[in-house]
């Protein structure tokens, strides 16, 4: 082979390099990061949406599934450019610090209290402040998160609402420090109470045939509701958070054609989320 073909060959190669690389570039810039609570995880729904979102926009997206208080960390630590979370209050402070904006409503589902069929604390059917007078009296087994995920701060709050003390010292309430499935899984094997958001109990339920060994037993309190948001990171917190994606991403997430998407997300045939983006 002559010094001339050879050089050829080696500049056809070094092009074909930097045609990867390139390649490789535009791909990341046009891809998104999002951290999010595992229930839009464990269900599946952004298995649902991200492709869909990706055939509309030609953005790909990639997530982390935490719970919302690590989430909300990622955004201010500026490791990800957009957060879809579920605890109302703390996101607000986050957009207030100036770590977020954008944030928009995009559905909700309820929270409820789970047990065994037995119900050896008699919570069955009473409103959450009794139930879970109920069982801190009895001393029934309850198993918390304990991660400060969003599931978690609202079970702190509804401890504090109905003037009871956080039983975090005693015996017989069990924090996990895991993720909701994870810690339905431990309540199950004490046979004790926990508290989930529906989309996941149903998932759990799912996962067991339909006939899980934990059922619903407080339901309907209206201070039970689960309101799921989506936040930009903020571009001045963060300067290379990719705002113009996270931007799309929640134009597309709260348009028509994906809201019916989440209200026709099903599992044993059952509404997991309820879309409300204004």
């Amino acid at each position: 082979m002559t010094k001339m073909k050879l050089f050829g060959r080696l500049m056809i190669f070094a092009m074909s390099i930097l045609a990867l690389a390139a390649m490789a570039q535009a791909d990341t810039s046009k891809t998104l990061l999002m951290a999010t609570t595992t229930s839009t995880d464990n269900t599946g729904l952004l298995d649902e949406l991200a492709p869909r979102f990706t055939a509309a926009t030609g953005i790909n997206i990639k997530w982390t599934a935490t719970g919302t208080g690590k989430a909300l960390k990622l955004g201010e630590n500026c490791d990800v450019d957009v957060l879809m979370v579920h605890a109302p209050a703390a996101e607000m402070a986050f957009v207030e610090k100036g770590f977020g904006s954008h944030r928009t409503q995009i559905m909700y589902n309820y929270f409820v209290i789970i047990g065994p069929p037995a119900d050896p604390a008699s919570a069955k059917g009473k409103s959450v402040k009794d139930a879970l007078a109920k069982i801190s009296s009895s001393r029934a087994v309850m198993v918390s998160r304990g991660d400060n995920s969003g599931t978690h701060m609202k079970e702190l709050s509804l401890w504090q609402s109905a003037q009871i003390a956080v039983p975090d010292k005693a015996k017989w309430y069990v924090q996990t420090g895991q993720g909701m499935l994870a810690t339905i899984n431990v309540a199950a094997e004490r046979m004790g109470y926990t508290m989930t958001d529906r989309a996941t109990y149903i998932k759990y339920a799912d996962t067991q045939g339909g006939n899980p060994p934990l059922v619903i037993l407080v339901e309907g309190d209206k201070t039970l509701m689960n309101q799921y948001s989506v936040i930009a990171i903020n571009p001045k917190h963060c300067a290379k958070a990719k705002y113009d994606l996270a931007k799309q991403f929640i134009t597309w997430i709260a348009s028509p054609p994906a809201q019916k998407q989440i209200k026709d997300f099903k599992l044993l045939g059952k509404t997991l989320f309820t879309p409300n983006a204004k």
